[in-house]
């Protein structure tokens, strides 16, 4: 995943003086405060967010629960995919576990800069390959690795996770009750 998200960084630091002005043109940097939502159920996702600092969640609820889906850090890309692309409210939340800092993009302004520099095409779709690399990884733990082997592989993906997200949430990423986070977390 790591290696996506250098490609990625490596394509932006490389794109001519007029496509980054462009970028810099369409994005602002936004200042997140702990809690704050960047995106609520049913509303349309108008924004990727680039993550530059902090942590930030996506999550859904059902049936009054919780569910988080993704734990997102720095370097990290924040959108509602299916809400961004096809501009229709959307299921998810996006939310801040600690205080952050992110560059957020605005759909229309760069559905319009695309047309114009096909490097944006391609920069959406490293994007996009991102987000499908993730799924598939998340998709393939989840069917392969007992609860135990994820927790670990968290930890090693992320060491100081335990240091900025709440147990709830991380046993809630998991699958898993916090119960059972707590007594895998003893064994360990």
């Amino acid at each position: 995943m790591k290696e996506h998200l250098h490609k990625i960084s490596l394509f932006v630091k490389n794109l001519d003086n007029e496509v980054l002005s462009v970028v810099q043109t369409i994005s602002t940097t936004k200042h997140v405060k702990k809690g704050e939502y960047l995106l609520r159920h049913d509303e349309v996702c108008r924004h990727s967010y680039w993550i530059e600092q902090g942590v930030l969640r996506k999550f859904y609820v059902h049936e009054g629960k919780e569910h988080t889906t993704e734990l997102l850090f720095e370097n990290d890309i924040a959108v509602s995919l299916a809400s961004y692309s096809l501009q229709k409210p959307g299921r998810e939340y996006i939310q801040a576990i600690t205080e952050a800092v992110v560059s957020q993009t605005d759909f229309a302004s760069f559905q319009t800069a695309k047309k114009v520099y096909p490097q944006l095409m391609e920069l959406d779709l490293l994007m996009t390959e991102y987000h499908a690399v993730w799924l598939e990884k998340r998709l393939y733990e989840f069917h392969t690795l007992d609860a135990t082997q994820r927790y670990k592989l968290l930890l090693q993906e992320h060491p100081h996770i335990l240091h900025t997200v709440p147990l709830t949430y991380i046993a809630s990423y998991l699958g898993i009750s916090l119960e059972t986070l707590s007594r895998i977390r003893a064994k360990i």
